[in-house]
């Protein structure tokens, strides 16, 4: 699955060198705890939905295929697909801001505060569930599945990259595409302007249907959601917009937030726990519709590890123990399913080392205490 892998991996690369080089350069001081929240926010569980999404449109496209492209040349039917993508696109995100239990799963992305190439992966764990309907038109139509994921790619890169920090305005391509400048816009933390840009690549469309913004007079920028208290914990992040709306919403109390050398460890440990994850993509890509126990452990293992690196970064004694004891699952289960692979081999026993440096206070200094929701 190399062809999953390697994007995957160069995305991680960029996230890594832009965060450092802002951090160096002292144009932007870089929130780490921020960066490891959203990569960790997407990892596995928004992986096993992307692949329910993939199946879905693979039914579709086997038994409500009405066949519109058959005998149509390659080159039209890339050229529809590049376009009707970026349309269904639209309006999935339009829909995600206008009805409040579709913006209860897209607010996680609008909640970071920091805008660099992070906050491109930064996502509720539910927001391929959600996308599912709005591009299942694509396999009625009869659009392959092959040309449907690579086009899928392209759009999501182009909108990982405008996410980057770094990048000035563009001159004539302001006019035709989605630039980071238009998407900076999108992401203010006011109402009147986080409701504008929806496109993913196309300008056209916010141009068609009244939705284009400009860019602020230039002031002080802030990005993210008003009156968000937010924690480094993704299950709590993913679902605490329903229980907002249900009026399920836990009480305030107070938590403790890492020091620098917290910082360092959660690092390490987001970086450790993100190579099994790619060891999981190189082993299943897509698979889902026949999961095999083995997977399934795997799943909630990598979830369950990325849940306790949130309490460790919110200072929780329970993520220490729960990171503790995934770490030590995660080494058994390549031995017990056999990985022969050195890589997989390895990192697992790093892990356990990392998890009981963990259990042992390594890192757990405090500096100061924040008032958050938990």
């Amino acid at each position: 699955m190399s062809e999953l892998l390697y994007p995957i991996i160069f995305m991680l690369i960029l996230v890594t060198c832009e965060a450092c080089f802002l951090q160096w350069s002292h144009k932007k001081k870089i929130d780490w705890r921020d960066v490891i929240f959203n990569l960790n926010s997407g990892h596995i569980v928004l992986w096993m939905f992307r692949c329910l999404e993939v199946l879905c449109y693979a039914l579709l496209l086997q038994y409500a295929n009405l066949h519109l492209f058959d005998g149509v040349a390659a080159g039209w039917i890339w050229l529809f697909t590049v376009v009707a993508w970026d349309f269904c696109f639209y309006w999935l995100h339009r829909l995600h801001h206008e009805r409040r239990w579709l913006w209860a799963v897209h607010v996680v992305h609008h909640q970071g505060e920091h805008y660099n190439l992070s906050l491109g992966v930064r996502n509720s764990w539910y927001s391929s569930l959600t996308g599912i309907p709005f591009f299942m038109v694509l396999a009625v139509c009869g659009v392959p599945l092959t040309v449907y994921l690579t086009v899928s790619v392209i759009h999501y890169t182009i909108q990982f990259f405008n996410h980057n920090a770094l990048t000035p305005r563009l001159g004539w391509l302001e006019k035709i595409f989605i630039t980071p400048s238009h998407h900076r816009v999108h992401h203010l933390n006011e109402k009147r302007y986080a409701d504008t840009n929806y496109g993913g690549t196309f300008l056209i469309w916010d141009r068609l249907f009244g939705t284009y913004c400009k860019a602020p007079p230039v002031g002080s920028v802030e990005y993210g959601v008003k009156g968000s208290q937010l924690s480094g914990n993704p299950l709590r992040e993913s679902n605490l917009p329903f229980r907002k709306l249900l009026g399920l919403a836990p009480s305030q109390r107070q938590i403790e937030r890492q020091g620098s050398g917290g910082v360092m460890i959660l690092i390490t440990g987001a970086l450790l726990l993100f190579v099994l994850v790619l060891g999981y993509i190189q082993r299943y890509g897509y698979q889902i519709e026949s999961m095999s126990p083995e997977q399934a452990l795997l799943v909630v293992l990598l979830a369950a590890g990325t849940v306790a690196l949130g309490g460790i970064s919110d200072g929780q004694r329970w993520g220490n123990r729960v990171w503790g004891g995934v770490t030590l699952l995660l080494l058994v289960h390549p031995l017990l399913f056999a990985w022969h692979e050195l890589l997989w081999r390895v990192t697992p026993v790093l892990l356990v080392i990392h998890g009981m440096m963990v259990l042992c206070g390594v890192g757990s200094r405090t500096a100061g205490a924040a008032r958050e929701s938990v």
